[in-house]
């Protein structure tokens, strides 16, 4: 396991093989979001470091796999809760607030179920309660009843070269559905969100066992009983991506302790497309929960 450097801001950590980087920025108490420490970097404000210490980690999708191949099983949900776990340890963090954005949420959410200890809340952002079948179909639905014709037209006209971008680089198809699939995802439809990609490493094998069959699957209201963590589910009203926030209305009263905000101006990133009302939003809530 690898030692952390409290001076540095950027680090691996090796988990079986797997590299996982991680960055660290900021002062305050400490706010781990799990997903690719590079993307999440860029898209949560700079403003948030001022008052928390930010804790950016990548899962193994993100990671640098080993040479060679391996089962599904290295990608199955209790190891990708592990490798949180081991990242806390390589922290020291004796307690945080976990983030997770998109199918992120999903680990963000489990891991607190499972970890209780060590999570003051948990914030969740630009996602569905599930990635089954019957969400996907809904988020579709919702796209086609209340998507405007320009947005439609953008994303008919960023999906035309996605067959071909799969074909020229297999390994990189989750970032070219996401990019062609812009206009479902920004409230902007014409937003080019190139540089929020670069660079970043993807494991295609994880992506489609996590996202095509453990999120298929995942039953988050599953432990809710006995679930009082305080919890953030923050949405954009034009995520047609994860669908709309409606889809968290049977969800929602299960939770003992949540608070929701939707992003009247957003999609599926309110984080970054109105920062601001986010960051307030964020801010008041940690304060409320009185993590500050």
């Amino acid at each position: 396991m690898t030692k952390m450097d409290a001076s540095r801001k950027f680090g691996t950590i090796e988990s079986e093989g797997f590299t996982l980087n991680y960055i660290i920025e900021g002062r305050g108490k400490p706010i781990l979001v799990i997903g690719s420490s590079l993307y999440d970097h860029r898209v949560f404000s700079p403003e948030l470091r001022k008052s928390h210490r930010w804790f950016f980690v990548d899962h193994r999708g993100f990671g640098i796999a080993p040479a060679g191949t391996f089962e599904n099983s290295a990608f199955d949900l209790a190891v990708l809760l592990s490798d949180i776990e081991r990242a806390r340890v390589v922290f020291g963090l004796s307690e945080f607030v976990i983030v997770g954005h998109s199918g992120h949420a999903f680990m963000a959410i489990e891991y607190a179920k499972k970890y209780p200890q060590y999570v003051k809340g948990v914030v969740l952002t630009g996602c569905g309660p599930s990635n089954s079948d019957e969400r996907r179909k809904a988020s579709w639905e919702y796209f086609e009843a209340t998507a405007s014709p320009e947005r439609k037209k953008f994303f008919e006209s960023g999906m035309k070269p996605l067959a071909d971008k799969i074909q020229s680089e297999p390994e990189k198809r989750f970032v070219h559905y996401c990019l062609c699939a812009g206009a479902q995802g920004w409230y902007d439809p014409s937003f080019d969100a190139t540089y929020l990609w670069d660079g970043l490493t993807t494991n295609m094998q994880m992506f489609d066992h996590v996202w095509g069959v453990i999120f298929r699957d995942i039953d988050i209201t599953s432990g809710l009983d006995r679930f009082n963590t305080p919890t953030l589910l923050m949405l954009g009203r034009y995520d047609y991506l994860t669908g709309p926030p409606e889809l968290w209305n049977n969800a929602k009263p299960l939770f003992h302790n949540i608070r929701e905000k939707i992003f009247e101006q957003s999609a599926h990133c309110p984080q970054y497309e109105e920062s601001t009302m986010f960051n307030e939003t964020l801010l008041k809530w940690l304060r409320d929960i009185d993590y500050w």
